[in-house]
């Protein structure tokens, strides 16, 4: 019997999840509250759609031409993809069974290490990470939680030699500073599994999401990064000797 997931949705042709043309599945469920969160409606565990792990690669299959000819694959975001690691990793081996590439997108907040965390990471071609502050008292602030398990699992990625991409976010006030990005650059410095660094400007778009919901968005009136402001940051991460884009 194929294993249900809840998923929030799916976008057949993205390109900004991974590399190449990809398959994005949007899981339903996140233990982050991150203040600029633009998919404030995948939070709640229990809302979105069951979906089978048949019925999801029927829609990847439809597709698997432009994603295999663009060398893009299939992306499990969210939401929390991990929140579901026995679904998406069920989903994982159906796609590679077709030849095609596999990324997960985590905030790497695992609660508890199973092994079946370690069989989704056993059939990810890729992880994309996101390190969303190294100081954790500025995290706990900005995301909800402590950042010690982020971490771990950070760590643990580079023990297992796993093929990774760090995502960072330049908040303004939060993240934006030049210690912020000492403290990731010092952190990162000798993950040799580490293929890039992408740094990702704060945006507003999200923010008619948390209205529709009934909630204030909590940064209202916070602009985004000036390029200034990413070419420091990125000046300043390069220098810890990874490659760094945004």
């Amino acid at each position: 019997m194929s294993v249900q997931g809840r998923i929030h949705s799916f976008e057949s042709c993205g390109t900004v999840d991974g590399p190449g043309i990809r398959f994005i599945v949007f899981m339903q469920g996140c233990l982050m509250r991150c203040q600029y969160c633009h998919n404030r409606d995948t939070w709640d565990l229990d809302d979105g759609k069951t979906i089978t792990v048949d019925e999801i690669m029927k829609e990847v299959i439809t597709y698997r031409h432009f994603i295999k000819a663009s060398g893009g694959g299939v992306t499990a975001s969210g939401g929390e993809a991990m929140l579901q690691a026995e679904f998406v990793r069920d989903f994982f081996r159906a796609a590679q069974a077709e030849g095609i590439h596999t990324c997960l997108d985590t905030n790497g907040y695992v609660r508890k290490h199973t092994d079946v965390i370690d069989e989704l990471l056993d059939v990810s071609d890729l992880v994309m990470l996101d390190l969303k502050q190294l100081d954790d008292s500025i995290h706990q602030n900005l995301i909800g939680v402590p950042n010690k398990r982020v971490l771990q699992f950070a760590e643990y990625l580079h023990q297992r030699g796993q093929k990774t991409w760090i995502r960072y976010v330049v908040v303004p006030g939060f993240t934006d500073d030049d210690a912020s990005a000492h403290k990731l650059g010092e952190f990162i410095k000798d993950m040799d599994n580490i293929e890039k660094v992408e740094l990702l400007p704060y945006h507003q778009l999200g923010e008619h999401k948390w209205e529709a919901m009934g909630h204030d968005y909590p940064l209202s009136g916070v602009k985004p990064p000036s390029k200034e402001t990413m070419e420091n940051i990125k000046s300043i991460l390069s220098s810890y000797g990874h490659y760094v884009v945004y």
